[in-house]
Protein backbone atom coordinates (compact mmCIF):
# COMPACT_ATOMS: atom_id res chain seq x y z
CA UNK A 1 0.00 0.00 0.00
CA UNK A 2 1.16 3.41 -0.35
CA UNK A 3 0.40 5.78 2.61
CA UNK A 4 0.03 9.64 1.58
CA UNK A 5 -0.55 12.34 4.82
CA UNK A 6 -2.28 15.26 4.93
CA UNK A 7 0.24 17.85 6.75
CA UNK A 8 -0.35 21.55 8.13
CA UNK A 9 1.02 23.44 4.46
CA UNK A 10 3.12 26.40 5.49
CA UNK A 11 1.92 28.42 2.06
CA UNK A 12 2.37 31.75 0.90
CA UNK A 13 -0.06 34.83 1.39
CA UNK A 14 -2.56 34.23 -1.78
CA UNK A 15 -1.59 37.78 -3.18
CA UNK A 16 2.63 37.04 -2.74
CA UNK A 17 2.16 33.26 -4.36
CA UNK A 18 3.42 34.29 -7.69
CA UNK A 19 6.55 36.16 -6.45
CA UNK A 20 7.28 33.64 -3.68
CA UNK A 21 6.99 30.32 -6.32
CA UNK A 22 10.99 29.62 -7.57
CA UNK A 23 12.34 26.68 -9.44
CA UNK A 24 13.77 24.11 -7.67
CA UNK A 25 17.33 24.78 -5.76
CA UNK A 26 19.03 22.30 -8.33
CA UNK A 27 18.40 23.38 -11.70
CA UNK A 28 20.42 26.76 -11.80
CA UNK A 29 23.74 27.92 -10.04
CA UNK A 30 24.45 30.56 -7.99
CA UNK A 31 24.73 33.52 -10.02
CA UNK A 32 21.23 32.54 -12.21
CA UNK A 33 20.02 32.60 -8.88
CA UNK A 34 20.91 35.86 -8.05
CA UNK A 35 19.51 37.59 -11.13
CA UNK A 36 16.33 35.63 -10.83
CA UNK A 37 15.71 37.03 -7.29
CA UNK A 38 16.83 40.20 -7.73
CA UNK A 39 14.36 42.96 -7.09
CA UNK A 40 12.01 40.27 -5.54
CA UNK A 41 12.36 40.11 -1.80
CA UNK A 42 9.79 37.49 -0.97
CA UNK A 43 12.05 34.89 -3.48
CA UNK A 44 11.94 31.64 -2.55
CA UNK A 45 15.55 31.40 -4.15
CA UNK A 46 16.37 33.32 -0.34
CA UNK A 47 15.46 30.45 1.76
CA UNK A 48 16.65 27.32 -1.00
CA UNK A 49 19.62 29.15 -2.37
CA UNK A 50 20.57 31.37 0.43
CA UNK A 51 23.81 32.19 -0.86
CA UNK A 52 22.81 34.45 -2.81
CA UNK A 53 22.22 37.04 -0.19
CA UNK A 54 25.72 36.45 1.17
CA UNK A 55 29.20 37.29 -0.73
CA UNK A 56 29.56 36.32 -4.22
CA UNK A 57 31.68 33.36 -4.94
CA UNK A 58 30.34 31.94 -0.83
CA UNK A 59 30.88 28.04 -1.09
CA UNK A 60 27.22 27.06 -1.27
CA UNK A 61 28.20 24.70 1.35
CA UNK A 62 29.30 26.37 3.75
CA UNK A 63 28.09 26.82 7.21
CA UNK A 64 27.10 30.57 6.59
CA UNK A 65 24.68 29.20 3.96
CA UNK A 66 22.55 27.15 5.95
CA UNK A 67 22.50 29.48 8.76
CA UNK A 68 21.31 32.50 6.21
CA UNK A 69 18.66 30.36 4.45
CA UNK A 70 17.41 29.03 8.19
CA UNK A 71 17.16 33.01 9.37
CA UNK A 72 15.48 33.97 6.07
CA UNK A 73 13.28 31.47 6.34
CA UNK A 74 12.22 32.12 10.15
CA UNK A 75 12.05 35.70 9.01
CA UNK A 76 9.36 34.80 6.46
CA UNK A 77 7.25 33.02 8.55
CA UNK A 78 7.53 36.24 11.36
CA UNK A 79 6.89 38.65 8.74
CA UNK A 80 3.42 36.62 7.19
CA UNK A 81 5.00 36.15 3.87
CA UNK A 82 4.74 32.52 4.57
CA UNK A 83 2.04 30.92 7.37
CA UNK A 84 0.62 27.54 8.52
CA UNK A 85 -2.55 25.99 8.09
CA UNK A 86 -4.71 25.32 11.06
CA UNK A 87 -5.64 21.82 10.16
CA UNK A 88 -3.84 18.42 7.93
CA UNK A 89 -4.89 19.31 4.15
CA UNK A 90 -3.82 18.03 0.80
CA UNK A 91 -3.35 20.23 -2.27
CA UNK A 92 -3.50 19.63 -5.65
CA UNK A 93 -1.04 21.27 -8.22
CA UNK A 94 -1.45 22.06 -11.48
CA UNK A 95 0.90 22.71 -14.21
CA UNK A 96 0.30 23.78 -17.85
CA UNK A 97 3.20 23.87 -19.81
CA UNK A 98 3.08 25.54 -23.73
CA UNK A 99 4.53 23.23 -26.01
CA UNK A 100 4.49 22.76 -29.96
CA UNK A 101 1.29 22.81 -31.19
CA UNK A 102 -0.39 23.00 -28.05
CA UNK A 103 0.41 22.05 -24.55
CA UNK A 104 1.34 19.90 -21.71
CA UNK A 105 -0.87 19.61 -18.45
CA UNK A 106 0.26 17.84 -15.41
CA UNK A 107 -1.96 17.25 -11.99
CA UNK A 108 -0.79 15.86 -9.02
CA UNK A 109 -1.30 15.89 -5.22
CA UNK A 110 0.80 17.91 -2.51
CA UNK A 111 0.75 15.19 0.48
CA UNK A 112 3.18 13.84 3.09
CA UNK A 113 4.67 10.66 1.47
CA UNK A 114 6.19 8.07 4.14
CA UNK A 115 9.84 7.63 4.94
CA UNK A 116 9.16 4.61 5.86
CA UNK A 117 7.38 3.27 2.65
CA UNK A 118 10.80 4.70 1.16
CA UNK A 119 12.81 2.73 3.33
CA UNK A 120 10.91 -0.78 2.27
CA UNK A 121 11.03 0.19 -1.22
CA UNK A 122 7.31 0.20 -1.34
CA UNK A 123 8.66 4.18 -2.68
CA UNK A 124 10.86 3.01 -5.44
CA UNK A 125 14.07 5.09 -6.94
CA UNK A 126 15.82 4.43 -10.30
CA UNK A 127 19.17 6.89 -9.58
CA UNK A 128 21.96 6.70 -7.31
CA UNK A 129 22.70 9.71 -5.02
CA UNK A 130 25.76 11.43 -4.64
CA UNK A 131 26.94 11.85 -1.36
CA UNK A 132 28.54 15.26 -1.16
CA UNK A 133 24.71 16.45 -2.65
CA UNK A 134 23.07 14.24 0.16
CA UNK A 135 25.15 15.46 2.85
CA UNK A 136 23.44 18.83 1.84
CA UNK A 137 19.88 18.34 1.24
CA UNK A 138 20.04 16.61 4.94
CA UNK A 139 21.67 19.42 6.36
CA UNK A 140 19.40 21.98 5.11
CA UNK A 141 16.01 19.79 5.75
CA UNK A 142 17.28 19.18 9.63
CA UNK A 143 18.43 23.06 10.04
CA UNK A 144 15.29 24.48 8.84
CA UNK A 145 13.22 21.77 10.55
CA UNK A 146 11.46 21.72 7.14
CA UNK A 147 10.85 20.21 3.87
CA UNK A 148 11.54 22.57 1.66
CA UNK A 149 11.14 21.61 -1.98
CA UNK A 150 8.98 18.70 -2.99
CA UNK A 151 10.25 15.25 -4.13
CA UNK A 152 8.37 14.25 -7.70
CA UNK A 153 6.46 11.27 -7.66
CA UNK A 154 4.58 9.24 -9.63
CA UNK A 155 2.52 6.11 -9.82
CA UNK A 156 0.62 3.69 -12.50
CA UNK A 157 -2.79 5.51 -13.39
CA UNK A 158 -5.63 4.77 -11.38
CA UNK A 159 -9.07 6.68 -12.79
CA UNK A 160 -10.74 6.83 -9.72
CA UNK A 161 -8.14 8.75 -8.29
CA UNK A 162 -8.27 10.86 -11.24
CA UNK A 163 -12.01 10.98 -10.81
CA UNK A 164 -11.16 12.68 -7.35
CA UNK A 165 -8.53 14.55 -8.30
CA UNK A 166 -10.97 16.14 -11.31
CA UNK A 167 -13.79 16.67 -8.90
CA UNK A 168 -11.45 18.80 -6.33
CA UNK A 169 -10.46 21.00 -9.28
CA UNK A 170 -14.46 22.26 -9.99
CA UNK A 171 -13.53 24.19 -7.14
CA UNK A 172 -12.00 27.59 -7.06
CA UNK A 173 -8.16 27.49 -6.30
CA UNK A 174 -5.95 29.13 -4.27
CA UNK A 175 -3.48 30.56 -6.34
CA UNK A 176 -3.65 30.68 -10.15
CA UNK A 177 -0.52 32.87 -11.71
CA UNK A 178 1.44 32.32 -14.93
CA UNK A 179 4.91 32.41 -14.05
CA UNK A 180 7.22 34.15 -16.33
CA UNK A 181 8.67 31.44 -18.40
CA UNK A 182 5.05 30.66 -19.64
CA UNK A 183 3.89 27.65 -17.31
CA UNK A 184 1.06 28.32 -15.74
CA UNK A 185 0.39 27.21 -11.87
CA UNK A 186 -3.01 26.52 -9.70
CA UNK A 187 -3.02 25.49 -6.53
CA UNK A 188 -6.14 24.23 -4.86
CA UNK A 189 -6.52 23.20 -1.00
CA UNK A 190 -8.47 20.19 0.51
CA UNK A 191 -9.15 20.70 3.52
CA UNK A 192 -12.93 18.63 3.68
CA UNK A 193 -12.22 15.61 5.94
CA UNK A 194 -14.66 12.98 3.79
CA UNK A 195 -12.39 13.95 0.63
CA UNK A 196 -9.18 13.27 2.72
CA UNK A 197 -10.04 10.06 3.41
CA UNK A 198 -11.05 9.06 0.19
CA UNK A 199 -7.86 10.34 -1.30
CA UNK A 200 -6.11 7.93 1.51
CA UNK A 201 -7.98 5.15 0.91
CA UNK A 202 -7.51 5.29 -2.79
CA UNK A 203 -3.89 5.52 -2.67
CA UNK A 204 -3.67 2.82 -0.24
CA UNK A 205 -4.81 0.68 -3.22
CA UNK A 206 -1.00 1.31 -4.64
CA UNK A 207 1.25 -1.43 -4.99
CA UNK A 208 4.03 1.61 -5.14
CA UNK A 209 4.85 4.88 -5.86
CA UNK A 210 7.96 6.07 -7.93
CA UNK A 211 10.97 8.46 -7.36
CA UNK A 212 10.90 10.29 -10.50
CA UNK A 213 12.77 13.46 -9.81
CA UNK A 214 14.03 14.40 -6.27
CA UNK A 215 16.25 11.33 -5.03
CA UNK A 216 18.10 14.02 -3.43
CA UNK A 217 15.39 14.84 -1.40
CA UNK A 218 13.99 12.08 -0.42
CA UNK A 219 17.01 10.49 0.59
CA UNK A 220 17.58 13.42 2.74
CA UNK A 221 14.56 12.96 4.39
CA UNK A 222 15.15 9.22 5.54
CA UNK A 223 18.26 10.57 6.72
CA UNK A 224 16.26 13.26 9.17
CA UNK A 225 13.86 10.77 9.55
CA UNK A 226 16.42 8.18 11.51
CA UNK A 227 18.50 11.21 13.14
CA UNK A 228 15.33 11.83 15.01
CA UNK A 229 14.41 8.84 15.90
CA UNK A 230 17.70 8.14 17.24
CA UNK A 231 17.47 11.47 19.09
CA UNK A 232 13.32 11.00 20.59
CA UNK A 233 13.06 8.41 23.26
CA UNK A 234 9.39 8.64 23.02
CA UNK A 235 8.93 8.50 19.12
CA UNK A 236 5.81 6.56 17.90
CA UNK A 237 6.12 7.04 14.04
CA UNK A 238 3.48 9.15 13.99
CA UNK A 239 5.88 12.25 14.16
CA UNK A 240 5.65 15.32 11.11
CA UNK A 241 9.34 14.23 10.28
CA UNK A 242 8.30 10.36 9.44
CA UNK A 243 7.04 11.96 6.33
CA UNK A 244 8.32 13.73 3.58
CA UNK A 245 7.17 17.11 1.09
CA UNK A 246 5.74 15.27 -2.20
CA UNK A 247 3.57 15.99 -5.49
CA UNK A 248 2.48 12.94 -6.69
CA UNK A 249 1.54 12.83 -10.43
CA UNK A 250 0.06 9.75 -12.57
CA UNK A 251 2.23 8.04 -14.62
CA UNK A 252 0.42 8.95 -18.00
CA UNK A 253 0.41 12.44 -17.32
CA UNK A 254 4.26 12.62 -17.18
CA UNK A 255 6.54 14.61 -19.95
CA UNK A 256 10.14 13.49 -19.87
CA UNK A 257 12.42 15.13 -22.37
CA UNK A 258 15.59 14.16 -23.80
CA UNK A 259 18.68 14.50 -21.76
CA UNK A 260 21.61 14.92 -23.89
CA UNK A 261 25.79 14.87 -23.92
CA UNK A 262 28.11 17.20 -25.26
CA UNK A 263 32.33 16.09 -24.89
CA UNK A 264 35.40 18.24 -24.69
CA UNK A 265 37.18 16.38 -26.80
CA UNK A 266 38.03 13.27 -28.67
CA UNK A 267 40.62 11.51 -26.23
CA UNK A 268 43.36 12.25 -28.60
CA UNK A 269 41.59 10.75 -31.54
CA UNK A 270 41.44 12.88 -35.47
CA UNK A 271 38.08 13.26 -36.42
CA UNK A 272 38.40 10.42 -39.05
CA UNK A 273 39.78 8.04 -36.40
CA UNK A 274 36.91 8.55 -34.26
CA UNK A 275 34.06 8.23 -37.02
CA UNK A 276 35.68 4.88 -37.98
CA UNK A 277 35.78 3.22 -34.19
CA UNK A 278 32.14 4.74 -33.81
CA UNK A 279 31.12 3.24 -37.37
CA UNK A 280 32.28 -0.33 -35.86
CA UNK A 281 29.59 -0.05 -33.40
CA UNK A 282 27.33 1.94 -34.84
CA UNK A 283 25.55 2.65 -38.65
CA UNK A 284 26.10 6.61 -39.63
CA UNK A 285 24.21 8.32 -41.97
CA UNK A 286 25.22 12.15 -42.73
CA UNK A 287 22.19 14.60 -42.26
CA UNK A 288 20.98 17.55 -44.62
CA UNK A 289 19.57 19.66 -41.89
CA UNK A 290 21.05 23.06 -39.92
CA UNK A 291 19.44 20.69 -36.83
CA UNK A 292 18.47 17.16 -36.01
CA UNK A 293 16.62 15.33 -33.24
CA UNK A 294 16.36 11.63 -33.29
CA UNK A 295 12.34 10.76 -34.12
CA UNK A 296 12.46 6.93 -32.23
CA UNK A 297 14.22 4.79 -29.19
CA UNK A 298 17.26 3.78 -30.28
CA UNK A 299 18.97 6.67 -32.47
CA UNK A 300 21.33 9.27 -31.72
CA UNK A 301 21.81 12.63 -33.31
CA UNK A 302 25.64 13.13 -33.33
CA UNK A 303 27.08 16.92 -34.00
CA UNK A 304 30.71 17.60 -35.22
CA UNK A 305 32.33 19.72 -37.17
CA UNK A 306 28.91 21.34 -38.20
CA UNK A 307 27.48 18.74 -39.30
CA UNK A 308 24.67 16.60 -37.86
CA UNK A 309 24.85 12.64 -38.42
CA UNK A 310 22.55 9.88 -37.33
CA UNK A 311 23.98 7.00 -35.26
CA UNK A 312 21.90 3.31 -35.29
CA UNK A 313 23.18 0.98 -32.98
CA UNK A 314 24.37 -2.05 -34.95
CA UNK A 315 22.71 -5.56 -33.72
CA UNK A 316 23.95 -7.21 -30.94
CA UNK A 317 25.60 -3.74 -29.60
CA UNK A 318 23.42 -3.93 -26.29
CA UNK A 319 21.02 -6.77 -24.83
CA UNK A 320 16.74 -5.35 -25.60
CA UNK A 321 15.46 -7.83 -22.44
CA UNK A 322 18.04 -6.05 -19.79
CA UNK A 323 16.16 -3.03 -18.69
CA UNK A 324 19.12 -1.04 -17.76
CA UNK A 325 21.44 -1.81 -20.98
CA UNK A 326 18.60 -1.38 -23.60
CA UNK A 327 18.52 2.36 -22.40
CA UNK A 328 19.84 4.83 -25.04
CA UNK A 329 22.25 6.55 -22.33
CA UNK A 330 23.66 3.11 -21.38
CA UNK A 331 24.08 2.00 -25.12
CA UNK A 332 26.17 5.26 -25.94
CA UNK A 333 28.01 4.64 -22.79
CA UNK A 334 28.57 1.03 -23.33
CA UNK A 335 29.64 1.01 -26.97
CA UNK A 336 31.53 4.90 -27.80
CA UNK A 337 31.79 7.37 -24.71
CA UNK A 338 33.62 4.80 -23.11
CA UNK A 339 35.76 2.35 -25.07
CA UNK A 340 36.12 4.88 -27.41
CA UNK A 341 36.20 8.41 -25.70
CA UNK A 342 37.61 7.47 -22.39
CA UNK A 343 34.70 8.61 -20.63
CA UNK A 344 34.30 5.80 -17.95
CA UNK A 345 32.17 7.49 -15.18
CA UNK A 346 30.19 10.01 -16.79
CA UNK A 347 28.89 11.11 -12.85
CA UNK A 348 32.41 12.50 -12.29
CA UNK A 349 34.72 12.40 -15.60
CA UNK A 350 35.25 16.53 -15.99
CA UNK A 351 35.78 16.27 -19.63
CA UNK A 352 31.70 15.75 -20.52
CA UNK A 353 28.62 17.79 -19.66
CA UNK A 354 24.92 17.85 -19.77
CA UNK A 355 22.26 19.75 -21.68
CA UNK A 356 18.64 19.32 -20.56
CA UNK A 357 16.41 19.06 -23.88
CA UNK A 358 14.36 22.03 -22.36
CA UNK A 359 17.29 24.24 -23.80
CA UNK A 360 16.54 22.75 -27.29
CA UNK A 361 18.99 20.98 -29.87
CA UNK A 362 20.09 24.55 -30.91
CA UNK A 363 22.03 24.74 -27.62
CA UNK A 364 24.10 21.58 -28.81
CA UNK A 365 24.78 23.31 -32.13
CA UNK A 366 25.84 26.55 -29.60
CA UNK A 367 28.13 24.68 -27.55
CA UNK A 368 29.95 23.03 -30.35
CA UNK A 369 30.46 25.78 -32.46
CA UNK A 370 31.90 27.84 -29.92
CA UNK A 371 34.69 25.65 -29.80
CA UNK A 372 34.32 24.32 -25.66
CA UNK A 373 32.75 21.33 -27.06
CA UNK A 374 34.21 19.08 -29.68
CA UNK A 375 31.03 16.87 -30.12
CA UNK A 376 27.46 16.62 -28.61
CA UNK A 377 25.30 13.32 -28.81
CA UNK A 378 21.22 14.28 -29.12
CA UNK A 379 19.58 11.74 -27.70
CA UNK A 380 15.48 10.38 -27.87
CA UNK A 381 13.44 10.67 -24.27
CA UNK A 382 13.90 8.11 -21.77
CA UNK A 383 9.58 6.88 -21.83
CA UNK A 384 8.26 6.73 -17.74
CA UNK A 385 7.67 3.37 -18.66
CA UNK A 386 11.32 2.36 -19.22
CA UNK A 387 11.98 4.45 -15.56
CA UNK A 388 9.18 2.17 -14.05
CA UNK A 389 10.50 -1.09 -15.95
CA UNK A 390 13.93 0.16 -14.20
CA UNK A 391 12.61 0.85 -10.85
CA UNK A 392 10.68 -2.73 -10.69
CA UNK A 393 13.69 -4.24 -11.54
CA UNK A 394 15.34 -3.17 -8.02
CA UNK A 395 18.44 -1.26 -10.73
CA UNK A 396 19.62 2.23 -11.07
CA UNK A 397 19.61 4.65 -13.97
CA UNK A 398 22.58 5.68 -15.77
CA UNK A 399 22.86 9.15 -14.03
CA UNK A 400 21.43 12.28 -16.54
CA UNK A 401 19.01 9.72 -18.05
CA UNK A 402 15.96 11.70 -17.09
CA UNK A 403 15.01 15.28 -17.86
CA UNK A 404 11.24 16.24 -16.31
CA UNK A 405 9.58 19.21 -17.62
CA UNK A 406 7.68 21.29 -16.08
CA UNK A 407 9.92 21.76 -13.42
CA UNK A 408 7.62 21.95 -9.72
CA UNK A 409 8.00 25.34 -7.76
CA UNK A 410 9.18 25.43 -4.75
CA UNK A 411 7.35 27.76 -2.19
CA UNK A 412 3.84 26.81 -2.80
CA UNK A 413 4.11 24.21 0.19
CA UNK A 414 6.40 23.75 2.69
CA UNK A 415 6.47 20.93 5.50
CA UNK A 416 6.99 21.46 8.69
CA UNK A 417 8.90 18.61 10.38
CA UNK A 418 7.41 19.64 14.04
Amino acid sequence: MAIVRPFKGLRPKKELASKVAALPYDVMNSEEARKMADGNPYCFLHISKAEIDLPSGTDIYDDSVYQKSKENFYRFIKEGILRQDTEPCFYVYRQVMPVEGGHHSQVGLVAGASVDEYQKDIILKHEQTRQDKEDDRTRNVDTLNANTGPVFLTYIAKPEIDAIIDKIMEGTPENDFTSDDGIRHTFWVVSDKKIIEKIEEKFASLDHLYVADGHHRSASASRVRDMRMKANPGHTGDEEYNFFLAVIFPHDQMQIMDYNRVIKDLNGLSEEEFMVKAAEKFDIEAQDAPLYKPSEKHSFGLYISGKWYRLTPKPGTFDENDAVGSLDVSILQENLLDPVLGIKNPRTDKRIDFVGGIRGIKELVRLVDSGKFSAAFAFYPTSINDLIEVADAGKFMPPKSTWFEPKLRSGLAVHLLT
